[in-house]
C-alpha cells in the first residue's frame, strides 16, 4: 500500500490533534482536580508497565544478532529481573542487569 505525501502528512496532522485531545482530556479538563486514590495507586504501576514493553523486543529479537535470541541478553534480563524483585530498587536492578550484559559480552 503507498500513500501520497500529502496522505502521509494528513495522517501525521491527524494523529497530533488526536493525541492533543487524548492528552488534554486527561490534563486540560480534570488536571486542577484532586485525583481519587484509586487512580494515584494505579498511576503508581505505569512506570512498571511500561519498562517491561520497551525492553522485552530488544532482550527476546535484538536487531544486534539479526534477530535471534542472545544468551547473553536473556540472562541479564533475569538478573535484572532478581535484582529488582530482591531489592525492590530500580536503580540497582538496572545496575545489575548492565553490568551483568557487559560482562558476559565480554566474555563471549
Amino acid at each position: 500500500m503507498s500513500f501520497s505525501t500529502g496522505e502521509i502528512w494528513g495522517i501525521i496532522v491527524l494523529l497530533g490533534i488526536g493525541t492533543f485531545l487524548i492528552r488534554f482530556s486527561f490534563l486540560g479538563l480534570i488536571g486542577d482536580r484532586e485525583l481519587p486514590p484509586f487512580a494515584l495507586k494505579l498511576l503508581r504501576y505505569t512506570p512498571v508497565a511500561v519498562i517491561p514493553g520497551l525492553v522485552a523486543p530488544l532482550v527476546i529479537w535484538p536487531e544486534a544478532t539479526g534477530g535471534a535470541p542472545d544468551p547473553a541478553r536473556l540472562i541479564a534480563a533475569a538478573v535484572t529481573l532478581l535484582a529488582g524483585v530482591r531489592t525492590r530498587s530500580f536503580m540497582v536492578a538496572i545496575l545489575a542487569g548492565a553490568v551483568t550484559f557487559y560482562l558476559l559480552s565480554a566474555l563471549g
